[in-house]
């Protein structure tokens, strides 16, 4: 029957200290946890605006081909539209000094008709 008989202040100091060492390491280990959950975070959010500014610029890129591409097809029915009228202007001329006088009554008579029409 031996037993120990405690001390008051003998081993409470010890333990005292091996609790607050055990404290320590638990907020050093949570914090150490929250440290790597919040580094993954950012990783995923930093991963995750990279690829949303990759996006963003190729579909700006292809807005912006599109749009030289329509901005060369309007130039091309621009000009095909400046020929046409430039042909029919000249074979008008051509038609006005072949017959004069057929242009001139043709003209009174487009002139007298639309005045009329516009009169209503």
């Amino acid at each position: 029957m031996n037993k120990q008989v405690e001390i008051p202040g003998t081993h409470s100091g010890s333990r005292i200290e091996e609790k607050a060492e055990r404290i320590k390491q638990a907020t050093s280990d949570a914090v150490a946890s929250t440290k790597e959950a919040v580094e993954h975070t950012a990783d995923r959010v930093e991963e995750s605006l990279h690829h949303a500014t990759d996006t963003a610029a190729r579909v700006a890129s292809r807005a912006s081909e599109k749009a030289a591409d329509l901005g060369e097809r309007g130039r091309e029915v621009y000009d095909e539209t400046i020929d046409r009228a430039d042909e029919w202007l000249e074979r008008t001329r051509d038609y006005v000094r072949a017959k004069p006088v057929q242009s001139l009554a043709i003209a009174l008579g487009a002139g007298w008709l639309l005045g009329r029409i516009l009169r209503r």
